[in-house]
């Protein structure tokens, strides 16, 4: 019999509406997001779930599946008394966030999507094996997903509020890939930073300025209920 998928250790810190982040491959919310929390929370309550072998989540023994993934950190919001919120993605943060936005359409309100990719081009792939070598075993049920991972299908079904920030000096995510994703997501916004992969570590007051003008433009319509208390 499978294991059940673990519960995600998630911290939560802000105050206003929420705002639920998704790490990416072999990261963490604090790898991938520390240098910019303080100016997030200042702004929404971050609810920051670590997928499994990440942070404090226990490890899993079975292969990961985007569908399991995208609710589990759905869940970690709604498990602390969220109804609604906004999810931010880095990288394969985008597809959990993607995926999330389809699957509980009455629950995310608004995605910020960051060096993401619809599906992983022959660039990212070729990065794989050397990656996974490297990596922590815990990790790579992670960087497994990588290769089956494909929302095409999911863009035209995004019916939010959508920032696409592409970062045009990224080694690992080429610039076409947060492309698609703006030209697949009916109205979504799209920027572009001058940045390697991490751009929240490398560049990250030239991210929060788009993300939180972004948020902050937000209608009340797409933020009430966010807070759930």
């Amino acid at each position: 019999m499978r294991d059940s998928f673990p519960a995600l250790a998630t911290t939560v810190t802000g105050t206003g509406p929420g705002l639920l982040l998704a790490h990416g491959a072999t990261g963490s919310v604090e790898a991938n997001f520390a240098p910019v929390l303080p100016a997030l929370a200042a702004a929404r309550t971050v609810v920051a779930p670590d997928y499994p072998g990440s942070g404090d989540t226990p490890v899993v023994s079975f292969p990961l599946e985007l569908d399991e993934l995208a609710d589990a950190v759905v869940d970690s919001a709604v498990q602390r008394g969220f109804r609604r919120f906004a999810v931010a993605g880095f990288s394969l943060g985008t597809a959990v966030a993607v995926r999330a936005a389809v699957r509980h359409p009455t629950r995310v309100t608004a995605l910020v999507l960051t060096a993401g990719f619809a599906r992983a081009d022959d660039h990212l792939l070729a990065l794989l094996p050397g990656w996974r070598a490297e990596a922590p075993p815990a990790l790579r049920p992670q960087i497994d997903l990588l290769p089956s991972l494909d929302i095409s299908g999911d863009l035209a079904e995004v019916a939010v509020p959508t920032l696409v920030v592409a970062t045009t000096g990224d080694s690992v995510v080429l610039p076409a890939g947060p492309r698609a994703l703006a030209a697949g997501i009916r109205g979504a916004c799209y920027t572009e930073i001058d940045s390697d992969h991490v751009v929240m570590a490398e560049r990250p007051e030239e991210w929060l300025k788009p993300v939180l003008g972004f948020l902050h433009a937000l209608s009340p319509s797409e933020t009430v209920g966010g807070e759930g208390k």
